[in-house]
């Protein structure tokens, strides 16, 4: 032991102490204390209720077909979100029944699960992640609850939700962005108020930024011409400069204010959350990872909570995202607002929803809006770390990149002592600034292409990317060039360690033939369509096969998938990621993010499959791929052949690492007819105690016969069997 506690010393003193560490609550709630719902979204069937004095209560007497026939968005608008950062959720819940629902963190598939149990307990779901990919909940800050098939009540009291990040290490200075009029004690200028054909539209102008107040109400300004180069499709009101008026309490101060008359609906549309709508609009556009902190006052005539916040672009009509300012309640009295925001690419203005949950006419005041921005060091700054020895990214040192002296249109810099091998890095972060850690990740840069140790002219494009690491193909000494005007980076190891060279892709020729069997069904079909009623608790994921990789894979490695598929009768399938579970086995749940473009099967000739796929934040430590193969209610044979798994290269027909192996089955797993369902079998053995379809080349078929149990009986068994994948009746 007294060894084992010198080589640790040691290790420390070369690795250095780690970055020191703080907790950010990002979210906080107690139910039980809250006036009122408006921390998110409830689905229309009211499943889930908000009992004031309770919590969140859901109830259910029938399980339903898909776990996501019921959603639930709890506690939307969470900003800034770090997508290099790992979140846990601690959530008091309770239920009638003990069971797991399904749960998705901003779109990312992870936690993936909630355990739920009959006692109170505070449930902690840690390593989740914002995927700023995902398609509707991407950046949303949410936590999605899917309890489509818990059958009984749970109750969720209160829900906390924090991240560890680094102590910034540079005092943070903050830069009023000059906002005219911010006190609406000025009158708008007469141009502002111009108006065209009876309608204001100012909104769409060149303009837009010199106001920094603006409205939006039923029946107000509207547009009957519905221009084709506005946002939406239909006649309905328009934006106009708020009105600027006295307050109501204090006659010497004037304030900006939107007056909601109507809230039914107007013809066919109907009265909706953004309908009524203010929006505070900063002078200037953001890019992408600029954080500004948003200040200003706000009150109603009426008391009312709920109002919901959103990010747009410059007309403030055209939506960004669903991260403005959080959920306000208003009240009666002038409250205070400042939040730091992290803004995304042509991010300008910040929404209110006014018709939100408070549903009565009513006016909304607005004061002293401002603006602020960090003061921060711009330019080109590279930070490194080594995921190897545990050299952890300094962003408040990065390195600067400086001019070229051989060439002014372009920019150096250099990673790593040479002759100093416990400095060599294999990950680099670029950025356009540097003086506050969450600015420099929101700012980063990432190549298109792959990079070479050792060629000095493999010059790539790169592109913005939030929180972008790039990794390096070997640990060393890196010189960087950067060509800002062509938006070409050059990446060229000085010294280090060797380079993987490429290999040859291999192709696995075996023939999977998966011999899918009917599924217990519910009564409706995935599609939503009626069928005849029938009693079973059948899953989707009851018939499944893994493509498994030799390891674990990373976030943001770019894989490319390619096989040839076909199926006995036509069938829609779905796909999901694995991670390796306790077991050893890679075939424990991770997410629904499985890989992209697959959806069916057609019957009849071979098809071939080719997708490049980029690991994504949610499928971090992902091992293999699943194919739902019950999708349908039918038996169906399912054909796979001719699987290539590998990561991208520039070369054509070469790699850096294969994936699969390009000969026999160990990649290769299956589970039939739910059973043995913590433990597929890999293809070549031979179980006692479920159904394996074990197919090399050509399905042979099998003497073996199985009960419905999955356990293995004598040719003179009677009753249902499964044979060679298929129920048939023995009499």
């Amino acid at each position: 032991m007294k060894k084992l506690f010198t080589l640790l010393v040691l290790l420390t003193c070369f690795m250095g102490a780690k970055a020191a560490t703080k907790t950010v609550v990002d979210y906080e709630c107690d139910y039980t204390k809250a006036t009122s719902w408006s921390h998110g979204w409830l689905n229309e069937e009211e499943h889930l209720v908000f009992e004031p004095g309770v919590g969140l209560h859901f109830q259910s007497t029938e399980a339903q077909e898909q776990f996501y026939s019921f959603q639930y968005q709890l506690h939307p608008g969470i900003s800034p979100l770090d997508n290099d950062a790992l979140y846990t959720i601690t959530l008091r819940i309770k239920g009638s029944v003990a069971q797991d629902i399904h749960a998705s963190f901003s779109g990312s598939g992870t936690p993936g699960m909630i355990p739920i149990t009959t006692d109170w307990v505070d449930v902690v779901l840690e390593n989740c992640v914002n995927d700023p990919e995902a398609a509707y909940f991407a950046n949303s800050g949410c936590l999605l609850i899917q309890p489509g098939d818990y059958v009984g009540e749970f109750w969720i009291e209160s829900i906390k939700i924090t991240h560890e990040e680094q102590e910034n290490a540079v005092p943070i200075t903050w830069l009023p962005v000059e906002v005219t009029n911010g006190d609406a004690e000025s009158a708008w200028p007469e141009w502002a108020l111009t108006e065209e054909g009876g309608i204001n539209a100012n909104w769409r102008g060149d303009r837009t930024g010199e106001i920094c107040a603006w409205g939006l109400t039923m029946g107000r300004n509207f547009d009957d011409q519905c221009p084709a180069d506005i946002s939406g499709d239909s006649f309905r009101a328009r934006p106009f400069p708020a009105d600027i008026e006295a307050d109501p309490a204090d006659a010497t101060n004037h304030v900006f204010a939107v007056h909601v008359t109507q809230i039914d609906k107007i013809d066919d549309d109907n009265s909706i959350a953004w309908s009524n709508q203010f929006w505070i609009q900063s002078p200037k556009t953001y890019k992408a990872g600029t954080k500004v902190k948003v200040k200003f006052r706000y009150k109603a005539e009426k008391a009312a909570p709920g109002v919901a916040t959103q990010m747009h672009k410059i007309n403030p009509s055209i939506y960004l995202n669903g991260n403005g300012v959080g959920t306000l309640a208003f009240t009666t009295d002038w409250q205070d607002c400042e939040k730091d925001i992290t803004w995304d690419n042509d991010g300008w203005s910040i929404a209110f929803n006014l018709t939100n949950e408070f549903r009565e006419p009513n006016v909304y005041y607005f004061d002293d809006i401002s603006f602020s921005t960090m003061k921060l060091d711009e330019g080109w700054f590279v930070a490194s770390a080594n995921t190897e020895t545990g050299i952890e990214y300094d962003f408040a040192n990065a390195t600067e990149f400086v001019v070229d002296p051989d060439d002014e249109t372009q920019v150096i810099a250099t990673v790593g002592t040479e002759g100093k091998q416990d400095t060599w890095v294999n990950e680099v972060m670029i950025s356009t600034v540097r003086g506050e850690n969450s600015a420099f990740k929101g700012a980063t840069i990432k190549p298109t292409g792959t990079i070479k140790a050792k060629e000095e002219d493999n010059w790539q494009d790169f592109a913005a990317g939030s929180s972008a690491k790039i990794k390096l193909p070997a640990a060393g000494v890196w010189k960087i060039t950067i060509a800002p005007a062509d938006n070409q980076i050059l990446f060229y190891q000085i010294e280090g360690e060797a380079e993987k060279e490429p290999v040859d892709i291999v192709t696995n020729t075996t023939e999977f033939v998966i011999n899918a069997t009917e599924r217990d069904w519910r009564g409706k079909d995935n599609d939503g369509n009626l069928i005849e009623e029938q009693e079973g608790a059948g899953q989707p994921w009851d018939n499944q096969f893994w493509i498994a990789a030799n390891r674990n894979l990373a976030k943001d490695e770019v894989t490319v998938l390619k096989f040839k598929y076909k199926s006995s009768i036509d069938a829609k399938v779905s796909t999901q990621a694995h991670k390796v579970g306790d077991d050893g086995k890679p075939c424990t749940y991770l997410n629904w993010q499985g890989i992209p473009e697959m959806s069916e099967f057609k019957a009849g000739d071979w098809q071939e499959y080719a997708q490049e796929f980029t690991i994504p934040a949610g499928d971090d430590g992902m091992r293999s791929i699943v194919f739902n193969l019950a999708e349908i209610k039918s038996a169906c044979d399912y054909y796979i052949k001719d699987v290539q798994w590998y990561l991208k290269y520039d070369e054509e027909g070469k790699t850096l690492e294969n994936l699969i192996s390009g000969e026999g089955t160990e990649n290769f797993w299956i589970k039939i007819n739910g059973v043995n369902k913590n433990a597929p079998y890999q293809y070549g053995t031979d179980p006692t105690d479920g159904i394996s379809n074990v197919v090399n080349k050509v399905n042979t078929g099998s003497a073996v016969i199985y009960n419905l149990a999955g356990q293995r009986v004598s040719k003179d068994y009677k009753g249902i069997v499964v044979k060679n994948g298929k129920k048939v009746v023995v009499k």
